[in-house]
């Protein structure tokens, strides 16, 4: 390899000439200063350095005061410190000036030579290391997606799938990522299938063990936290991804612990007016139309779909035998989340408290409209990437803070996830048809039955039927609907933005996350 030139500032830098042979041999060109201020010059001088070997304990500049001085002009350049004393300060301070590693005398060669490719190779060394780790598990992945796999293993499957691509995307060799989004097309596709064939089982009870669903989350899951907890804050963040949540989980656990990390199935369709809803009210959409018919709307009705959760939750909670103090709040906006974070303490006496926070579904459907979002999320890992930039900025940020002061009980969940879509699928439709990228319903559809999951009696998937020959159909994979007429323009548009409402690893297997405050 090219000579890798180092700056080995000591002392006593004589003492150290078997070190630094063993570094000549190893490859690295040591640049050596007796103290501190000799050391600052040859950083200004050279401009090839990779890294700094710096002595604490120097006569003149001391290794800390030299440290301070090396990150203001080179913030970026690895320190790694070495010093005889064992005192609690120097660590602490050494550490807050962000060194690369810190080493106790007397050192031995290899452990310098480790840390500097701790500090120097360690992108690639990880990179090569993760994508031989993949390329093993690549085939186990293969050999599990060809068997007939419960909605258990699907969870683990794609919990795999989602760990190596979080993985894989943090690495500079990026050769095993494209393997991973075929593989996990390949699950798509199987999974799809699953659905197809348990879908109506699972809802009609013939399947003794159906997986937790959006109408049985609250009644199956979330009342063992209310009848075990002081107090709770239920967090519904609209359409949040299983790797969006791994992707906030490190800058949650700054203040919770996580008690369980866990998943449900959303309905169908995998859109807010149906899954969030059957959340609230514990019952499928059929159900609310027939139990609620004044709160209930349909695609094709007017008004927003969404604007009776709160009553359907307390009426689920006294169905439930559990009628609690609590308090529900709908976030729609920067300036709505802003108020809750200044009035949270007024909720604080309550039992319960729902918050529904809706920015994730704003940003996935502004991904379709405003140009600069579709330049900023225009793959997966961006998407992943804005989501954790909104997140760290956000109110409910500051919410999740506060409430972890508080020793509060979280628990976080969603309603539906999204899929990144590719390719269409033609589907045709009279003007009553929905506007829904990945699930269609009405009278006069006319598709591929091969492309589709197609609910011809909408009573088999407790959907409402609003005439004798309506039909709900649902995208599968990354496909998306599109009309033949302006067809181009309208595949050009949509193409790799992300949709939800249809059935896919994405949509319908979302997190459920129970947390303590630490």
């Amino acid at each position: 390899m090219d000579k890798i030139t180092i700056l080995w500032a000591d002392d006593e830098i004589d003492l150290l000439k078997p070190h630094i042979l063993f570094l000549n041999g190893k490859g690295y060109d040591v640049v050596t200063a007796c103290s501190g201020d000799e050391a600052l010059d040859l950083v200004k001088e050279k401009n090839n350095l990779s890294a700094v070997l710096l002595d604490e304990n120097m006569p003149g500049l001391t290794g800390l005061e030299t440290l301070v001085k090396i990150k203001q002009s080179h913030p970026h350049l690895p320190v790694i410190m070495i010093t005889k004393s064992e005192e609690e300060h120097i660590m602490d301070d050494a550490i807050g000036g962000k060194i690369a590693d810190y080493l106790i005398k007397p050192v031995n060669p290899n452990q310098i030579l480790l840390s500097l490719k701790k500090a120097l190779d360690n992108k690639r060394l990880v990179s090569e290391k993760t994508n031989t780790e993949y390329r093993k598990e690549f085939g186990q992945i293969g050999i599990t997606l060809s068997d007939k796999l419960s909605w258990k293993e699907w969870t683990d499957v794609y919990k795999k799938l989602i760990f190596w691509e979080l993985e894989l995307d943090a690495v500079q060799d990026k050769s095993m990522y494209d393997v991973l989004v075929m593989q996990k097309s390949d699950a798509n596709s199987q999974f799809f299938k699953f659905v197809e064939r348990n879908y109506f089982n699972w809802l009609n009870g013939a399947d003794k063990n159906p997986p937790v669903m959006s109408h049985t989350l609250i009644k199956n899951k979330f009342m063992k936290e209310l009848e075990t907890s002081d107090k709770v804050f239920l967090i519904v963040i609209d359409n949040l991804r299983y790797d969006q949540w791994k992707i906030i989980q490190p800058i949650i656990e700054d203040y919770y612990k996580v008690d369980s990390e866990d998943t449900y199935c959303s309905i169908l369709p995998t859109a807010t007016q149906y899954a969030r809803n059957a959340i609230f009210s514990g019952l499928l959409p059929s159900e609310m139309q027939k139990r609620f018919p004044n709160l209930w709307l349909n695609d094709e009705d007017e008004g927003g779909k969404n604007m009776h959760e709160e009553e359907f939750m307390r009426e689920q909670l006294k169905r439930l035998g559990k009628e609690v103090k609590m308090s529900y709040t709908k976030i729609t906006n920067f300036a709505a989340g802003k108020k809750l974070t200044e009035n949270l303490s007024n909720l604080l006496n309550n039992k319960l408290n729902v918050i529904v926070y809706n920015f994730v579904d704003m940003l996935s459907h502004a991904r379709t409209d405003m140009e600069v979002i579709r330049e900023l999320a225009d793959n997966e890992p961006a998407y992943r990437s804005i989501t954790k930039s909104w997140f760290e900025h956000s109110p409910l940020h500051d919410i999740i803070k506060q409430l972890a002061d508080k020793k509060i009980k979280l628990v976080i969940t969603t309603d539906h996830g999204t899929v990144h879509v590719k390719e269409p699928t033609k589907v045709l439709g009279d003007k009553n048809v929905n506007n829904n990228l990945r699930y269609k319903q009405g009278k006069a559809l006319d598709y591929n039955p091969k492309e589709v999951f197609e609910v011809k009696n909408p009573s088999d998937a407790f959907l409402p039927k609003v005439n004798v020959s309506q039909r709900f159909i649902f995208a599968k994979e990354t496909r998306f609907f599109a009309y033949p007429n302006n067809f181009n323009y309208y595949v050009n548009y949509y193409k790799n933005t992300f949709q939800h409402g249809g059935i896919s690893l994405e949509e319908m297997i979302i997190p459920y996350i129970t947390l303590s405050a630490k």
